[in-house]
């Protein structure tokens, strides 16, 4: 399932806190977004525990329980993790990985709050959430019965809400100052082949490895740092992140490029870092830029006009980046005017870029 509109951590809380009493709620998402941590800080918010069960774990008998026999009939025992005297918040985890029969199972369980004879205790919340199929994990056909029976919500990954998060639970300066400056690393879609990907729960990976090994402590030679972003998060992110690392000490090197107080890298031994400013300087022309020219202030012109010099100058020492810069495949574009003021200060960039079949504006 892929719903057109999506929610982010905060929305999804408020939508548990007023739908989940009363109707059972369903959270699709990609893997390693918070869909768990989301729950459990739900459930404590309501000051009730949260019971999980994860899907692709269970079999049948794990809900309904096993038969006993009372005198001249029978009757099936809950397990003891469901059957609570005490009202909770039960979270079905993947519960598209589960079998058909084990998502029977669930029907009485979710619609009516009972197993059988046993009734949830009054006051209990029942929550699921899964992946979607494009996401590359183990997922299954859910019945139009299951479907039809809960509240869907898709959760969707939030960089400023994640960040929030990250600074009050000790997540590594790096990783956030990195993403403060890449907010879209913080996910990538599941790739097709076997490979980490970034996710807020794989940076969390990074972070929690680069608190082991002292990184920011003491000395850590940037080999080690390269494996531990390989390790943990998109290649693509990695080398990027590598390359931040490398040049933290001079935290505003880019900064200082647009200001003029310092130069595009130029030793081969820091293209990598070079990589990485000219990846960041584009995300700052995407992010600063107006789209309509008549929106610009003072300030925006200076760096319009900045950004113009600083393509000039990225081309005589790396063509293939300044052209990154302008043209790439992330389906986000350059303001129009500034395309335009490009093709006319710049036309080699542009003209090589019309001759490869690209568009501009």
């Amino acid at each position: 399932m892929n719903l057109p509109i999506t929610v982010n951590q905060q929305e999804l809380l408020e939508i548990l806190l007023n739908i989940a009493p009363v109707r059972p709620v369903y959270i699709w998402g990609a893997p390693g977004i918070g869909k768990s941590a989301l729950v459990e800080e739900f459930a404590m918010e309501v000051g009730l525990e949260c019971v999980s069960l994860l899907g692709s774990q269970l079999a049948p008998e794990d809900i309904i329980g096993i038969p006993q026999i009372r005198g001249e009939t029978s009757e099936f025992l809950p397990p003891k993790m469901i059957a609570r005297k005490e009202p909770y918040v039960l979270f079905l985890d993947e519960l598209n990985a589960c079998s058909q029969e084990v998502q029977k199972a669930f029907y009485s369980l979710i619609y009516e709050r009972r197993i059988g004879e046993y009734h949830l205790p009054e006051g209990s919340i029942v929550i699921g959430a899964g992946n979607r199929t494009q996401d590359a994990a183990i997922v299954k056909t859910m019945s139009s019965a299951l479907i039809n029976r809960m509240f869907h919500v898709q959760l969707k990954p939030d960089v400023k809400s994640w960040l929030t998060w990250a600074y009050g639970n000790g997540i590594h300066p790096w990783v956030t100052d990195y993403l403060n400056q890449r907010p879209d690393h913080l996910f990538s879609e599941p790739p097709k082949t076997e490979e980490p990907f970034s996710t807020p729960r794989s940076w969390h990976m990074l972070s929690d490895a680069l608190k082991e090994f002292g990184a920011g402590e003491k000395d850590i030679p940037i080999e080690t740092i390269r494996m531990l972003a390989y390790g943990s998060i998109s290649a693509s992110h990695a080398g990027m992140f590598a390359a931040f690392v490398k040049q933290l000490d001079n935290k505003y090197l880019l900064e200082d490029i647009i200001k003029g107080d310092a130069r595009w890298p130029e030793k081969p031994e820091d293209r990598d870092v070079l990589y990485f400013l000219a990846q960041s300087f584009r995300a700052r022309l995407l992010h600063d830029l107006p789209e309509v020219k008549s929106e610009i202030d003072k300030k925006t012109q200076f760096f319009a006009h900045r950004g113009k010099s600083l393509l000039k100058e990225l081309a005589q020492i790396n063509y293939e980046l300044a052209q990154m810069v302008v043209f790439t495949e992330d389906g986000k574009t350059l303001p129009q005017w500034f395309m335009i003021e490009i093709a006319r200060d710049i036309p080699r960039l542009v003209a090589q870029e019309k001759g490869n079949g690209g568009k501009t504006a």
